[in-house]
């Protein structure tokens, strides 16, 4: 073939690619409602899902977009109450494309001026393009110009769908800012998921983190879902001993699993407070007048008070009775409530060593912290009292030393990421407002202290908290009060909650708010070896990913390797 020929071949095979990438024409909707979109005669219905992204090329500025919903229309009702015969393919091909049709509705998230000069930036849509514009669907080339590439300030999270040879990249710095949610019921694979996003950002050098480990899921290796699998590495295993630490209550239980901690963590019973059965009411089924009882008693007996309590007689309530507004009954009511505490072996009456030093000296040299709870973790009340106490005292320091460095960024403490599990028990409407937990949710941002939290039931989080959380990864969500939860706060909700009730069990989430430029639908990454020579380049500081050169090569070859098959 002469060199001419060949130039006219390549040049009517790129069009006829160009082509084939149309899906159809704007032809209606608004901006704060979405678009319409009439799908071409030859494009298939069944090949779109919602979730999938599709580009608009307007006049002036390309549009990026999410299909929020796929319908079935027609030009003549009467096909609905009496369809025509389409056992003869010729009057299927004739009817479908023309009396009958599909249609999408799509949501504009961002755009890019196409005459802006260098490389254009994304930016909020303000406005819509116009009446037929071409709707295409997205390529590598058009995902990479939204979301970046990987680098040590944006971690590889996944694939979009239907397109595996691309990623998704989080900006880690923008996602421990603020504090980040990971949703999702049972079964959807929460825990994998928060495992990865921590091990990007403890590989990458983003934050400290500090990890209630209810379960005993992030410290060392655990069991996957599937059988005959190999166990999932843990964090320390994964991360290497000097950037984790493993802190357990339960040094039995983490002999048993093969995990050698690094200090067996005790509290004495003197440092708990008032505040600390306040968490418990729920749990522990403790009213108003225990409450309040147990401040005074804090207030009459000091720093002892709860062994005391544990170790009072009649005679002592009678004493309490006579000088105090508390009355004998409640006091014994809540003595039977706080004797719970010594099944509890963790609960010393004088601990050898201050434990909240020693945590808070390894989160301060750069060494997250991973606690195990053992046996523990099946006691709920055990969870909330360990995480609501540390996380009290480490508040307390790290307020401390951002004030006494004003001025002095160098000595400012390192960002801290604290992770929770069940956090609606620590987030609830009720008694958000008073914890430690709802604090830092709204407040901590500016002392470098961010939480994730990790949850099945978003709904039963106060909604002033919801709102602060910067960054909301979400799997499959099947409550609609749970979905509305989630949703708060976020623009173009409407389209995205049809999106939220589709995902898959497991593998698929969607990423919305402050380290994506816009919601992203991913199938996550799979945690395997692969996964785990990746993060052991970026601890290494050799390259991610490939060179800008191959990256070019990628996009311009991706036809002939499948990269820029549609998304």
């Amino acid at each position: 073939m002469s060199s001419k020929a060949a130039h006219e071949f390549d040049a009517f095979f790129a069009q006829d690619e160009a082509l084939s990438r149309r899906i159809g024409v704007v032809v209606g909707g608004s901006l704060s409602k979405g678009l319409t979109v009439k799908l071409d005669h030859g494009q298939n219905v069944e090949d779109l899902a919602v979730g999938r992204y599709v580009v608009v090329h307007g006049q002036k500025q390309r549009f990026f977009c999410m299909i929020t919903d796929v319908v079935l229309d027609n030009t003549n009702p009467d096909i609905q109450s009496d369809p025509p015969d389409i056992a003869n393919p010729f009057l299927r091909d004739v009817y479908i494309g023309t009396a009958a049709y599909g249609k999408i509705s799509i949501q504009p998230m961002l755009s890019i001026d196409e005459g802006e000069k260098g490389t254009p930036a994304p930016r909020p849509v303000k406005t819509i393009p116009g009446h037929f514009m071409d709707v295409m669907n997205a390529t590598v080339a058009d995902v990479n110009a939204v979301f970046g590439e990987e680098d040590a300030d944006h971690f590889n999270v996944g694939t979009p769908l239907e397109l595996e040879r691309v990623n998704i990249n989080l900006d880690l710095s923008r996602l421990v800012e603020r504090s980040i949610g990971v949703f999702g019921k049972s079964g959807t694979g929460k825990s994998f998921l928060t495992r990865m996003l921590l091990a990007g950002v403890i590989a990458n050098n983003k934050a400290s983190c500090l990890i209630f480990d209810m379960h005993n899921d992030y410290g060392g290796q655990v069991n996957t879902e599937n059988q005959g699998q190999p166990k999932a590495k843990g964090l320390a295993d994964l991360l290497g001993r000097a950037k984790i630490a493993i802190c357990t209550l339960d040094p039995d239980s983490a002999r048993n699993r093969g995990v050698n901690p690094d200090m067996e963590v005790k509290l004495p019973y003197s440092a708990i407070e008032p505040e600390d059965l306040a968490m418990l009411s729920d749990t522990m089924n403790l009213s108003d007048a225990m409450i309040d009882a147990a401040y005074m008693l804090h207030k009459r007996w000091g720093e002892n008070w709860i062994l005391r309590l544990i170790e009072a007689e009649e005679p002592d309530f009678e004493e309490v009775e006579a000088k105090t507004n508390a009355r004998a009954g409640t006091l014994k009511a809540l003595q039977r409530r706080v004797q719970r505490f010594e099944r509890w072996s963790f609960l010393t009456p004088e601990a050898a060593e201050d434990s909240i030093e020693l945590i808070m000296h390894m989160l301060q040299n750069g060494r997250s912290v991973v606690l195990e709870f053992g046996k523990f973790g099946n006691s709920l009340e055990a969870y909330i009292l360990v995480a609501n106490y540390l996380t009290r005292r480490i508040h307390e320091q790290y307020v401390d030393r951002m004030e006494r460095a004003l001025g002095d960024n160098s000595e400012k403490p390192k960002q801290l990421l604290i992770v929770i599990e069940e956090a609606h028990k620590f987030l609830d409407p009720h008694i958000a407002d008073q914890t430690i937990f709802g604090i830092i949710a709204r407040e901590m941002r500016k002392f470098n202290v961010t939480l994730l939290i990790v949850d099945q039931r978003p709904s039963g989080i106060d909604e002033e908290v919801m709102s602060q959380i910067g960054t909301r990864v979400t799997a499959l969500l099947d409550n609609e009060r749970d979905i509305s939860a989630v949703l708060t706060g976020i623009s173009a909700a409407g389209g995205l909650r049809e999106v939220l009730a589709r995902l898959e069990t497991r593998q698929q989430a969607i990423i919305m708010g402050h380290a994506v430029p816009m919601p992203v639908v991913i199938r996550t990454r799979d945690y395997d070896q692969r996964f785990y020579e990746a993060i052991n380049l970026q601890i290494t500081g050799a390259p991610v990913g490939r060179s800008s050169d191959e990256n070019k090569k990628v996009l311009q070859f991706g036809r002939k390797d499948g990269d820029n098959r549609r998304l």
